[in-house]
């Protein structure tokens, strides 16, 4: 990978759509999944945020307070979102050199070892925010669809189909990271597994109930 492709990989906020399918595509480590596990958490808060501008008429007054902090949740959860696609790329980075340190004598041996370990954690811990940021989106989601403009409600949806993706993916993304450190290390990230289930069990709800709203 060239280093302008580097440098692009890690600024997916300032990326053209074009640009980032384009690297996505290409025969390059990063971006991969992890980016886009990052990116559906985003685009979820996002269609939140936009369902809870739409929905800031005067006939929604009473609800003003609630949707003017949905707003400002969402697009927060957004930003931390975009970030952590820069993460992952980052992290996925840090593996592939630590990979590549040399380890013709125990000690480099030893610093190799330390330094995948740590390369691994690293990794694993950006796709288990990405899991913290799908589950405020379903969250906020969820709060928002008794509330929202019903002439959008499907993107409520869409917002929930988007958080689930995130967190699926994520799941794989520690999975892959967690089965190279064992058992010890791993265990750190249980909490994290658990949560993606409960995440996608509420997306799934979520999803239903905007059915059900759309089809009385």
């Amino acid at each position: 990978m060239t280093q302008d492709a580097a440098q692009a990989i890690t600024t997916f906020g300032d990326s053209t759509l074009q640009g980032y399918l384009d690297e996505l595509a290409a025969k390059v480590p990063a971006p991969g999944g992890g980016a886009v596990a990052a990116l559906h958490a985003a685009q979820g808060a996002a269609l939140v945020a936009m369902v809870a501008r739409y929905t800031t008429r005067a006939k929604d007054a009473e609800n003003r307070p609630v949707i003017d902090r949905i707003i400002l949740a969402a697009d927060i959860a957004r930003d931390r979102a975009l970030a952590l696609a820069d993460a992952d790329a980052a992290a996925f980075t840090a593996v592939g050199l630590a990979y590549k340190m040399a380890k013709e004598t125990e000690a480099q041996q030893a610093a190799r070892t330390e330094a995948i370990t740590a390369a691994l954690l690293g990794a694993a811990r950006v796709p288990a925010a990405v899991v913290s940021a799908a589950d405020e989106v379903v969250s906020l989601a969820t709060e928002l669809l008794p509330i929202g403009n019903p002439n959008v409600v499907t993107d409520i949806g869409a917002a929930a189909d988007a958080a689930r993706s995130a967190a699926a993916s994520s799941q794989l993304n520690i999975a892959i990271n967690v089965a190279s450190l064992g058992v010890g290390a791993g265990a750190e990230f249980a909490p994290v597994l658990t949560q993606i289930d409960e995440v996608i069990a509420r997306a799934d709800a979520l999803h239903y109930d905007v059915i059900a709203a759309i089809t009385g």
